[in-house]
């Protein structure tokens, strides 16, 4: 009987590895398409320019609009009863946290640089506001190709195969915690020639909201806002008139982000459990509070 148990048991870790492989093969190739599609066309035209970037608006597009395929596919292998589109992340439950209090837990983690920008811009607040409630500012910036790929396409996409297909694929194998810092080694891997985004907190930051949150809009709305920003200019705080008061809110930002991290990414905003951690069978603090 017992010698019955071990082989039961030996052929279900068997079948849990080769679960494994199939996520972290699947996501490999989800990652090698991704980025793939971004080099189909051959062009001596840079980067920036508008021809460029509409033909890889094409090629993503068509890419992260299969990537569901794989989630579907690994669902029906693996005989998960969660919708596909809940573990996606698209979903109504707790739609309305899932876009303010991501975005607001970044915007304290830029506390530093908000600042900066802040003191250094000509505007006053009432400039700015009257400005993004112009309609002509914003056609401009849709006509922009530029502006399109930062804060609309590329982190709609990425967070989308990155985050979104992936999580659930690697969650069941790997548990939460290593799958939060598991997805931005695929990103890296497919980025492997911008290996500095390894290094980027905001790659795991944004792996945690996506799991706690169970949407796919927070990550989004949170990638597009750190486009937008960019890497924060220490250098010229340093050199700043004011570099006392900016270098003080960088540190503020930080110690802010660190104390809100976990009380504003607690899945009882969003629906516990999410869909996500549904797919685990071993307790989280990431899935309940």
């Amino acid at each position: 009987m017992a010698e019955e148990e071990g082989i039961v048991t030996e052929q279900m870790e068997e079948a849990s590895g080769g679960l494994c492989w199939l996520s972290v093969l699947s996501c490999l190739l989800l990652a090698c398409c991704y980025v793939g599609s971004l080099y189909v066309w051959r062009s001596d035209l840079p980067r920036d320019h508008p021809a460029v970037i509409k033909r890889r608006f094409t090629s993503v597009l068509i890419v992260s609009g299969l990537s569901p395929l794989f989630v579907w596919a690994w669902r029906e292998f693996t005989s998960t009863v969660s919708p596909l589109l809940a573990l996606l992340g698209i979903r109504l439950e707790g739609f309305i946290p899932a876009i303010v209090l991501p975005l607001l837990l970044t915007m304290v983690l830029f506390l530093g640089p908000l600042m900066q920008l802040s003191m250094d811009s000509p505007w006053s607040f009432t400039d700015g506001v009257r400005v993004v409630l112009d309609p002509c500012f914003w056609t401009l910036c849709l006509s922009d190709m530029r502006w399109l790929r930062n804060q609309v396409v590329a982190p709609l996409t990425e967070e989308l195969v990155f985050r979104a297909c992936m999580l659930p694929m690697l969650v069941p194998c790997a548990g939460p915690s290593t799958a939060i810092f598991t997805c931005p080694l695929f990103f890296g891997v497919a980025h492997f020639h911008h290996v500095i985004e390894l290094l980027r907190f905001r790659q795991g930051t944004l792996s945690g909201i996506f799991f706690s949150a169970g949407h796919l809009i927070g990550p989004v709305l949170c990638h597009s806002f750190c486009n937008y920003m960019g890497f924060p200019a220490i250098s010229t705080a340093l050199e700043h008139p004011q570099r006392l008061a900016i270098l003080s809110s960088y540190l503020m930002g930080v110690l802010l982000f660190f104390m809100l991290l976990f009380p504003l990414t607690s899945p009882s905003y969003y629906g516990v459990p999410t869909p996500v951690c549904s797919l685990t069978s071993s307790p989280s603090s990431l899935c309940f509070s």
